[in-house]
């Protein structure tokens, strides 16, 4: 290189240092602020959705600034701003948000976590008051809540069954690793949840003490994200909370982290419920910051770690004839107090622990030694890339709570928030100044930590058969000491689709304007549902299905068909293989699966605008060119087997599948899967059975629904649609005759060994499907959610979150079914229960009262106003619609509908639905209050 190289090289250097050390910008769309008091402000417009705000109020307040006297009273403090502020006391609040159409959990939320409580409130902006009343709201939860000493007794029964719920071998067992992956530091002393002694037992004084020292103005933040004027809501915010005071002689706000600690660490946790051994490796680090344009570069190279690490993860995973393990991981993450770490983890297969280990070592080592090929890494970028295009492309449908992330992060971690215009941009320019060695440079950084924790996580029973840290490490180490061979990353010459088909023709076409639905028929058969829509900027989502499904096949074939698709759908297609198909798919913004289920076959998929052609070809392939890979049909199954071992030690699997068994009328097809079962599943006969669902296109309708023209979308629609093989043999799906049993039922289950119990009540039976009766049947179940979150809950406080699902279908026969869920004290379960008796009884005597109707149609309306701005919902409405040969104008009488709901007409309904006639009891107990 002569000087003059040199000196260039040099400027070039530096002006790269200058720019890496410039701060990355705020987004000017932002507009924040910091009040006299400390108290901090982002606001920003965004109509994404139209004529809604979200609020949230962000605390750096959680469970590590708890005295020894408060573990639990910073969630407990959570709770309380519910039960009781200045202007809304006891549960007011939510009676009022919930006449608003606001619902209480799905909507109105809150969390508490280590480090801070975050308070969630969404609000409708058509009524302009809302706003106003949303911002008097947070000022409550500021620093105006009551705490008054009744409803602190009645919310601490909810407190000690949310507690419960959480429950079991997952708890038990972290609460033995935390402290070594934590380095004993206090968020190891400091679970949200707290502990029994205090939840139990503290005085009104202690959460007081709590709220008065950490619920001030300097530390907390309010964002507010929305359709709403940006000036008025500073004004209303700087009215509002300028008066918020901070305490006299405060407390300082400790920074906590969790320590490095320059040694390595080892635990083995056994339990009897744990239904499978993990083996977990952490190379622990100090999590880097993203403040400047030097920490977002830093932070692409982590990024293309992850996803190189995760391909190459999957390559490897596929090529492995007889793996030693079910499942392997690894990729850097988060962890807690300013540590993130590479992390390790390996499920082994029964007696198989040191073959598992070395097994998956060897993906890693391989990476250690050689890093990644330049061809991988191009395509990684490549991906990334797009990545940002796409949401790029979408800046102006970006979802309000998107934002309201990256604001909470900014205020918590001071974590850059430039917006995504800047991202692009600086990508862009700087993306070809990360280098393959700097790829493997991030691993080498990471696996120079000291701090290197070594975790066996097993069931009890094989505590005899584990590792020490001694034969652990050695086990690395034979993986280390061995010659290991680079990756070989085959290149993939071939395209995805050879040759294109010959296409048919559209051979009929009508339109239902009202909604904006156009019909094509094919010459082939297959019918094309089309609403063009825009709601994203480059979003095209679709499915289809066909009659029939696994209906058509006797129990002999039952187990084959059911998992026809999920097997054929992982060995790729055509001549690729799953690593191949994956290759000449990278950068496409698409996916495309098929799927059989008991009365269908389906296809789904989303696509980019761009990606449109490829996602078509990839459906015309699912139905003409599927393949056969007998080493992950081999590998498939003896997972599948080796989840079985050890399924029942955990209880809530015991439960699972007895419920489901009962539900299916005792039926072959809804038994729990065995070993013998897995055994008789052939991959030839899988093959057929796919290839038989998708060889007749006659029988599918597609929808398509995003962003696209009729006219333009129409051609590639004949090319590969049209072109679809066809036998017209116009299959319909049996009734198999299987439903809900009839009656009244109990069913307990006794497993496990923590006081908890779990209820699910099954109310069902026959009725008349329509859409009025359909809205009657959801109206009745979500009057009494609210009933039982009412008395269960903030009456009799022995449930934290219970639950009313409603169910329903038309085919094979009208049916319908609620399910009343929640957990509890095994002492108060037959209490509870004929509490949720005399809720329905209620409603069938004295039918809902009206403010309970007012609540749900408040609800539906907000909720279907959303729905028909979103492509989800028209995908799904519109294959409903045609799936169930029901008029798709009908929801254009939503409206009309809703008008029906009155108290005669639920009252009548509920005559029908909730009578008790057909009601299952299921319970799982702990196995020591059985007698049995």
């Amino acid at each position: 290189m002569n000087t003059k190289q040199l000196l260039v090289s040099a400027l070039a250097v530096l002006l790269y240092c200058n720019a890496g050390a410039q701060t990355i910008p705020l987004d000017q769309a932002v507009r924040t602020g910091n009040l006299a008091n400390g108290f901090t402000y982002y606001i920003r417009k965004n109509s994404e959705p139209q004529k809604r705000v979200l609020l949230y109020l962000v605390n750096k307040v959680g469970s590590v600034l708890e005295d020894d006297d408060q573990q639990g009273l910073a969630h407990f403090m959570e709770h309380m701003n519910f039960n009781g502020t200045k202007h809304y006391p006891k549960n007011d609040l939510v009676d009022y948000l919930q006449k608003a159409g606001v619902r209480f959990g799905a909507d109105l939320n809150a969390y508490t976590s280590f480090d801070e409580t975050v308070y969630e409130l969404p609000l409708p902006t058509d009524d302009a008051t809302m706003t106003a009343s949303g911002l008097n709201i947070m000022r409550d939860w500021a620093q105006e809540a009551l705490l008054d000493s009744v409803e602190i007794e009645k919310e601490r029964g909810v407190v000690l069954e949310e507690e419960r719920l959480g429950k079991g071998a997952s708890d038990r067992m972290a609460r033995k690793f935390y402290p070594i992956m934590l380095n004993h530091s206090r968020y190891a002393e400091r679970l949200p949840i707290g502990i029994d002694k205090v939840l139990i037992n503290f005085k009104p004084a202690i959460i007081k003490r709590f709220y008065h020292d950490w619920y001030r103005p300097d530390l907390q933040a309010l964002i507010v994200v929305g359709d709403v004027n940006v000036d008025e809501v500073e004004k209303l915010v700087r009215e509002q909370f300028a008066d918020l005071k901070n305490p006299p002689n405060e407390r300082l706000r400790t920074k906590y982290s969790v320590p490095l600690t320059g040694h390595g660490q080892f635990l083995t946790v056994t339990d009897k419920e744990k239904p499978s051994t993990e083996i977990e490796i952490l190379y622990k680090h100090k999590t880097p910051v993203l403040k400047t344009e030097a920490d977002y570069l830093e932070s692409i190279r982590r990024s293309l770690f992850n996803q190189l690490l995760a391909a190459r993860r999957y390559a490897e995973i596929s090529q492995e004839a007889k793996p030693a393990f079910t499942n392997m991981n690894a990729n850097i993450q988060g962890i807690l107090g300013g540590l993130d770490a590479f992390t390790f983890d390996v499920t082994p297969k029964s007696g198989q622990l040191q073959q598992a280990v070395e097994q998956s070592w060897l993906i890693v080592e391989k990476v250690k030694r050689y890093g990644f090929t330049q061809a991988e890494f191009d395509r990684a970028k490549q991906n990334y890339l797009r990545s940002l295009e796409n949401g790029l492309k979408e800046k102006d449908k970006t979802p309000s709570d998107s934002y309201v992330k990256e604001y909470q992060r900014l205020f918590l971690q001071q974590e850059a928030s430039p917006g995504i215009v800047w991202e692009n941009d600086f990508v862009k320019k700087h993306i070809d100044q990360v280098k393959l060695t700097d790829i493997k440079a991030v691993m080498d950084d990471y696996f120079k930590s000291a701090d290197v924790d070594m975790l066996v996580l097993a069931p009890e029973k094989d505590k005899g058969a584990l590792p020490d840290s001694a034969t652990l490490s050695s086990w690395i180490n034979n993986v280390k000491k061995s010659d290991i061979k680079p990756f070989k990353d085959d290149e993939v010459s071939q395209t995805l689709l050879a040759i294109r088909p010959k296409p048919g023709k559209v051979i009929a076409k009508s339109a239902v304007p009202q909604i904006n639905v156009t019909t094509l028929t094919l010459s082939n058969g297959v019918k094309v549902v089309l609403k063009p829509t825009d709601f994203k900027n480059d979003e095209i989502r679709f499915t289809a299905f066909s009659p029939g499904g696994t209906s058509l096949y006797d129990d002999t074939d039952y187990d084959n068909a059911a998992n026809a698709a999920a097997l054929i759908s992982r060995f790729g297609l055509g001549n690729l293989n799953p690593v191949q198909l994956s290759k000449v798919l990278n950068g496409k913004q698409l996916n495309v699966a098929a799927s059989i289920s008991a009365r269908s076959e389906n296809i789904n998929g989303f696509t980019s605008i761009a990606d449109l052609e490829t996602a078509l070809q990839l459906v015309y392939m699912q139905f003409t060119q599927p393949r056969k890979d007998s080493t992950l049909f081999n590998n498939i199954i003896n997972n599948a087997k080796e989840s079985l071992t050890n399924r029942y030690a955990d209880p809530n699997n015991v439960f699972a599948d007895t419920v489901n068994y009962v539900m299916g009328n005792y039926s072959f097809r809804s038994s729990p899967t065995s070993v013998e079962r897995l055994d008789k599943i052939s991959m030839q006969k899988a093959y057929d059975i796919y290839k038989a669902r998708f060889a007749d296109a006659a029988g599918f309708t597609f929808i398509f629904v995003g962003n696209f023209n009729v006219e333009t979308i129409t051609p590639l629609l004949e090319q590969y649609l049209g072109s679809l093989p066809s036998l017209h043999k116009n299959e319909k799906a049996r009734d198999l005759g299987i439903h809900i049993p009839a009656g009244q039922l109990t069913k307990k289950v006794y497993k496990g060994t923590e006081n908890k119990a779990i209820v699910r009540l099954l109310i069902s039976g026959d009725y008349q499907y329509s859409a009025q009766n359909n809205l009657l049947l959801k109206a009745l179940g979500d009057i009494l959610q609210i009933k039982v979150l009412q008395h269960l809950r903030e009456e009799e406080s022995e449930v934290y979150s219970p639950s009313v699902q409603t169910l329903y279908n038309k085919y094979p026969k009208n049916r319908y079914a609620y399910t009343v869920s929640f957990g509890c004290a095994p002492k108060n379960a037959d209490h509870l229960i004929d509490m949720v008796k005399k809720e329905m009884e209620t409603l069938v005597s004295n039918g809902a009262e009206s403010d309970d109707i007012q609540k749900f149609k408040a609800a539906y309306e907000k909720n279907v106003e959303l729905a028909l701005n979103d492509n989800g919902f028209w995908l799904g409405y519109l294959s409903g619609q045609y799936e169930n040969d029901e008029n798709v104008l009908q929801v254009l009488d939503a409206k009309t509908n809703l008008a029906k709901v009155t108290p005669e007409t639920l009252k009548q309904a509920a005559q029908i639905y909730l009578n008790g006639n057909n009601i299952i009891r299921f319970e799982l107990l702990p196995e020591n209050s059985s007698t049995n």
